[in-house]
């Protein structure tokens, strides 16, 4: 039951990020429409992504040490119902700074959900099933950005954005109930996964060897954590590779609309179509990783193949994209590079579970979500004055990032394997 258990988990999971991209897609939808009623500009809305941006690598940390604290089931649920309530508020915005306000809110406790999944599967799969959960969880994410644009697009035009702020802030609290039955309080995910790791790597080992942990000795707080390379190289290809994805997810809507003149009802026919790219690309990445790890090859190879394809796939086409010059071939470029993006960041989001106990994962995966954070702000402030004519610049420029996030990966990250403690741990760790 718990082999079955842990895949509706994460399927769960995944269902909560669908949720979550279509909470913060919703305003980028609709922004077109929303700038002339309270009389913002592009530079206005640069600000709202900064300041959502801001908050959400608060969150990142924040959150990061709440699940470690209260566990993923709790940790999900308090995140889930305070960003339902968040974008539900925005409909009672009336002007930038009402919805600056609200925006912050909505990033503080989106941010919940990535360090959350992340916990999550460190403790219920063993390595070789991890970067396949983690592309489940991450194609949640791609599929919320697919059904956002057409859905906002259908929800504005019947009720107004007002209307569909509050009707979209209803799904969350649908979904907390279900969850709270599922991942039942007193659980106990890490033993069955470390069971299954060792029957993936000696089927012959006997059942009764499957109750000690993984990690036994080694549970690093987060100035332990930075005392490691593994850690800052996680933390660096985070910061460069972010940024890409958060291009489009902030952008794509707005590129649309400056490049080929669409209204919202044009920029929910064309939005969705890269994400399907960036879906696919999460499954295959986390098939592709496990596949490797059956097929032979060590953790550390495996990752680090999947995610140098990622980043084979995604150069070429941000090279690209700034000479389409018609939509349809624009957003099946974009696809390409959200879909090499996936295949890469799916298999790097796992990394932090093969380095440490899952008791201090998700610490770490808050600190790499801060630092993909800190990534994006640099890019987001660079958009509007690099956008003046076209948004040609910007793609170029981000595809320079993703040499160095493969760098990041190889060179300082080094060797993906457990981690030992450098000196004997202090009393109070």
């Amino acid at each position: 039951m718990k082999s079955k258990l842990r895949w509706v988990i994460i399927g769960m999971i995944a269902v909560a990020t669908v949720i979550n991209y279509i909470d913060r897609n919703a305003l980028a939808v609709m922004w077109p429409e929303i700038a002339p009623e309270i009389g913002a500009t592009k530079e206005d809305y640069a600000a709202l992504v900064t300041v959502f941006m801001v908050f959400y690598a608060i969150g990142q940390f924040a959150f990061g040490k709440l699940f470690d604290a209260i566990g993923v089931r709790l940790g999900f649920a308090f995140s889930i119902a305070a960003w339902s309530i968040s974008i539900a508020l925005h409909a009672f915005a009336s002007s930038v700074t009402s919805f600056a306000i609200f925006r912050a809110m909505l990033g503080v406790s989106e941010a919940g959900a990535w360090p959350g999944a992340v916990k999550a599967n460190a403790e219920w799969f063993p390595p070789a099933e991890r970067a396949f959960a983690q592309g489940i969880f991450n194609a949640g994410a791609s599929v919320g950005a697919i059904i956002s644009a057409p859905l906002i697009a259908l929800l504005y035009l019947t009720l107004g954005w007002k209307g569909t702020f509050i009707l979209i802030g209803v799904l969350g609290f649908l979904w907390i109930l279900p969850w709270l039955i599922l991942y039942r309080a007193g659980s106990t995910p890490q033993p069955m996964a470390d069971a299954a790791a060792r029957v993936l790597n000696n089927p012959a080992a006997p059942a009764q060897a499957t109750e000690t942990p993984a990690f036994p000795a080694y549970v690093p707080n987060v100035r332990q954590l930075l005392g490691h390379r593994q850690s800052w190289g996680v933390i660096l290809s985070r910061f460069f590779l972010d940024p890409i994805w958060w291009l489009f997810v902030s952008w794509l809507p707005i590129y649309l609309a400056q490049t080929f003149n669409f209204d919202i009802k044009q920029i929910g026919l064309f939005a969705w179509v890269p994400f399907v790219g960036a879906a696919l690309g999460s499954l295959i990445g986390g098939w592709l990783s496990g596949w490797l790890i059956k097929s032979g090859r060590g953790v550390d190879m495996a990752r680090k193949l999947a995610i140098t394809l990622g980043g084979v796939i995604m150069t070429p086409c941000l090279v690209a994209a700034p000479l389409m010059t018609d939509p349809t071939g624009a957003v099946l470029v974009i696809a390409g590079v959200l879909f090499g993006f996936q295949v890469a960041i799916g298999n790097i989001q796992t990394i932090p579970g093969d380095l440490f106990d899952g008791r201090s994962v998700g610490s770490l995966a808050g600190v790499g979500g801060m630092a993909a954070v800190a990534g994006t702000l640099i890019t987001t402030w660079l958009v509007p004055a690099m956008t003046t004519v076209s948004f040609g610049p910007v793609f170029l420029l981000v595809a320079t990032l993703v040499p160095l996030s493969l760098i990041s990966v190889w060179f300082v990250i080094g060797r993906i394997g457990p981690v030992e403690p450098q000196a004997p741990l202090p009393k109070d760790s």
